[in-house]
C-alpha cells in the first residue's frame, strides 16, 4: 500500500510539516529511473531529501538522511524549480498523485500510477516537461482536474453486493484480504456494507503504519494484517524503513531465480551432452574399425580383381565372409592407407570422447552440488557469498545475453578467451581473480586469455600448452608456423589510464613456443 491512495494522503499531510516553506536548492539525477530533490528548510537547520523511485516494476519515494553527488553520471532536470518555495502541497483526492505548488505560478506533480509513475513540471497549471518522457501523454494532465469523486449507496451495495475493490478502487488489494480474514465472505449484505465501512475509518485514520509479510512478500500496509514485521507511527519514517527491506528482498528473489536458471540449464546442457557422448562413443566402439578392415584389404590384395568396386573377402577378426565396397579408381593399397589414416583420426575422436565425457560427468556433478547448495539460501547476503565463490559457474552474461569470452575445458581446468577489445577488457577486469593465469601473443594484438585458478591445483603444462595454442590461435600471428606466446598470474597484468581497449601492462612473464590452433574438436553433431 506505499502508493495507496489512503497512505499518500498521510504522506502529504506529514510531509507539508517538513517542506512547506521550504525551497528547492538540487533536482537531479544519477539513474535513468531515479530523480532526488534536496529542499532547505526555512530555518537552516538542515536539508530533506526526496528520491523518487520510478522504475517498471517498483515506483516508491523514499527519503534518505543525506545524499552523494557523484561527480560523474549525474545530470541536472528541471533547472525551473531550483530556488522556488514550496507554498503547499496538494494530494489529489481517490488517487495515487499530488503535487509540490511552488512559488512563481509552478508545481511538481508527483504521478504514483505503478508502472507509469512519473513526475511532471507545471509553470501556470500547464505541464512543460517530464521526467519520464516515454509518457507523452501526461503532458495533457491538468493539476485540477485529477481530482475523482464518488459517493457509493449503500442501498445499491446491499441489492448487487460489490466487491470491496469495486465500491472503493482507492481500496487495492490487501484491504481485501483484511475483510476476508474477519468473514467478509460469509457475512450478510448489512454486515459486509458495515465491515466494508469501518475498513474505511481506519484506513482514513491509521492508529499506524506497518510492514508487513503477506503472500511470502514484504508489503506496507495500513491494516494489521499477516506477519508484522515492524509498526511505526510516522509514514515518512515507515517508507524509510519498507523501501530498503522491499528492495533487497526483490533484489534477492530476482538474483536467486536468475541463478537457479542458469544452474538448472547448465544441468539440462551436460546431460544433454552426455547422451550426445555416450551415443556417439557406442556407435564408433560397435562399428568395425577402419584398421580391422585395411587390415583384411591388405591381407587379401592378391585376391582383390584390379578396379573392383567391391569384393568378399574372409574377415578374420569376425570370423566370416564380408563384402567390402571399393573405389575403382583407386587401388587397394591406397585405400587401406586411406583407412589407415580414418583409423588414426578415429582414435583421436575416440580419445576426445572419452575425455569430454569425463569433464561433462564433472561439471554435472559439480553443478547438481550447486543446486542443492543454493536451495538452503535464504537471504541476499548470503546468495552474494555464493556467487562470489562460484562466479565460474554462473558467470553473468553481457548486453547481448552471452559470456563476453570463449569458453573451453580441458584436464578439469577452464580456458577463457575474450572475444573482441572491449571484450578483453571486461574479462581481465571484471572476471579474473589474481591467480588466475593470463596468456597473450607477444607483440601482437589477439585475444586476452585465461586458464581459472583451482584452489590447491598448479597449472599442468599441457593445459597451459593448450591455452597458448588458443592464445596464438586468436592472434595476428594465427597463420604463423609458431608463435612465442607469454603467459603470467593476473596479478602482474595491469591496465593504465586511459590505455585503449584490450591494452595492459605485462610484468614477469615467461614465454612459450607454440603453433597456432585450436586443440578443442568440436563434437560431431553437436
Amino acid at each position: 500500500m506505499h502508493n495507496n491512495y489512503y497512505f499518500l494522503r498521510q504522506l502529504t499531510t506529514a510531509l507539508k510539516s517538513e517542506l512547506v516553506n521550504s525551497r528547492i536548492s538540487a533536482c537531479f539525477s544519477q539513474d535513468k529511473d531515479e530523480l532526488i530533490f534536496s529542499f532547505d528548510r526555512a530555518d537552516q537547520s538542515s536539508s530533506f531529501v526526496i528520491k523518487a523511485i520510478l522504475t517498471a516494476n517498483f515506483s516508491s519515494l523514499y527519503f534518505p538522511d543525506y545524499f552523494n553527488r557523484a561527480r560523474s553520471n549525474s545530470v541536472n532536470l528541471f533547472p525551473e524549480v531550483i530556488g522556488e518555495t514550496v507554498l503547499d502541497i496538494i494530494q489529489h483526492q481517490n488517487e495515487r498523485s499530488f503535487y509540490l505548488e511552488l512559488s512563481n505560478q509552478k508545481a511538481l506533480l508527483f504521478k504514483l500510477f505503478g508502472n507509469r509513475a512519473n513526475i511532471v513540471y507545471f509553470e501556470q497549471e500547464q505541464a512543460i516537461s517530464l521526467f519520464h518522457k516515454k509518457f507523452p501523454r501526461d503532458l495533457e494532465l491538468n493539476l485540477q482536474q485529477m481530482h475523482r469523486q464518488w459517493q457509493p449507496d449503500k442501498n445499491e451495495f446491499i441489492i448487487n453486493q460489490s466487491a470491496p475493490d469495486k465500491l472503493y478502487p482507492t481500496f487495492g488489494d490487501l484491504p481485501g484480504i483484511y475483510l476476508k480474514n474477519w468473514g467478509y465472505n460469509e457475512a450478510s449484505p448489512e454486515q459486509k456494507w458495515n465491515l466494508i465501512q469501518e475498513v474505511k475509518q481506519i484506513l482514513e485514520n491509521p492508529p499506524a503504519y506497518y510492514i508487513v509479510k503477506v503472500n511470502n512478500q514484504t508489503r506496507l500496509s495500513l491494516l494489521p494484517l499477516g506477519q508484522i514485521k515492524k509498526e511505526f507511527a510516522s509514514p515518512v519514517i515507515t517508507l524509510k524503513e519498507f523501501v530498503p527491506a522491499y528492495l533487497a528482498e526483490s533484489g534477492f528473489e530476482k538474483n536467486y531465480k536468475q541463478v537457479h536458471q542458469k544452474l538448472l540449464r547448465k544441468k539440462q546442457q551436460a546431460e544433454q551432452m552426455i547422451r550426445h557422448i555416450q551415443s556417439r562413443l557406442k556407435a564408433l566402439q560397435s562399428e568395425a574399425s577402419y584398421s580391422q578392415t585395411a587390415d583384411v584389404i591388405m591381407a587379401n590384395l592378391s585376391n582383390i580383381p584390379q578396379r573392383a568396386e567391391e569384393v568378399l573377402l574372409f574377415d578374420f577378426y569376425q570370423d566370416q565372409e564380408r563384402l567390402f565396397k571399393l573405389k575403382a579408381t583407386e587401388s587397394p593399397q591406397k585405400f587401406a592407407e586411406r583407412l589407415y589414416k580414418k583409423s588414426k583420426n578415429q582414435q583421436i575422436e575416440l580419445a576426445q570422447l572419452q575425455e569430454r565425457l569425463s569433464q561433462k560427468e564433472e561439471e554435472l556433478l559439480e553443478t547438481e552440488i550447486l543446486l542443492q547448495e543454493l536451495t538452503a539460501i535464504a537471504d541476499y547476503k548470503t546468495l552474494k557469498a555464493f556467487l562470489k565463490i562460484n562466479l565460474d559457474a554462473v558467470a553473468p552474461p553481457d548486453s547481448t545475453g552471452e559470456k563476453p569470452f570463449r569458453v573451453f575445458q580441458t584436464s578439469g581446468f577452464q580456458i577463457w578467451v575474450g572475444k573482441s577489445a572491449k571484450n578483453n577488457d571486461v574479462l581481465t577486469q571484471q572476471f579474473t581473480y589474481k591467480e588466475d593465469l593470463w596468456l597473450h601473443a607477444k607483440d601482437v594484438s589477439g585475444s586476452h586469455v585465461v586458464i581459472k585458478y583451482q584452489a590447491g591445483k598448479t597449472f599442468p603444462e599441457p593445459v597451459i600448452y593448450k591455452a597458448a595454442q588458443l592464445a596464438a590461435y586468436y592472434s595476428k600471428r594465427k597463420t604463423d608456423s609458431l608463435c612465442p606466446v607469454l603467459y603470467t598470474p593476473k596479478k602482474y597484468v595491469r591496465k593504465r589510464k586511459g590505455a585503449a581497449p584490450g591494452e595492459v601492462v605485462v610484468e614477469r612473464e615467461k614465454v612459450i613456443l607454440v603453433p597456432p590452433g585450436n586443440p578443442f574438436e568440436k563434437v560431431p553433431g553437436a
